[in-house]
């Protein structure tokens, strides 16, 4: 006695209509291409214009080492002394934690 109720058909036919992978791979080959060739472009053009400014504002920077004061760098090295003191301070105190161990 056979049931044929439920019964799945299994059928695999060769040939017919189905896609190539190759095509897809090229498409995708030939996509990055193009994105790589648009991105080293667009950089040069970027580093160009850049360099250019760069190049141009030379003279403008000149003068800006006499802008700074004596007293504002003063300022900044006693902010500094005073920082490096607190640390020399702080790595030479014994450490608060007991250890429990002893």
């Amino acid at each position: 006695m056979q049931i044929k109720f439920f019964k799945i058909k299994k059928s695999f036919k060769k040939g017919g209509l189905h896609t190539n992978p190759d095509v897809y791979w090229n498409v995708l080959q030939v996509v990055a291409l193009i994105l790589m060739l648009a991105s080293f472009i667009f950089s040069f053009y970027f580093f160009k214009r850049v360099n250019k400014e760069f190049t141009l504002s030379d003279d403008n920077t000149a003068g800006k080492g006499a802008t700074l004061s004596k007293e504002r760098i003063d300022k900044a090295l006693e902010y500094f002394a005073e920082k490096n003191k607190k640390a020399i301070t702080i790595l030479n105190s014994p450490s608060p934690i007991i250890d429990p161990s002893r």
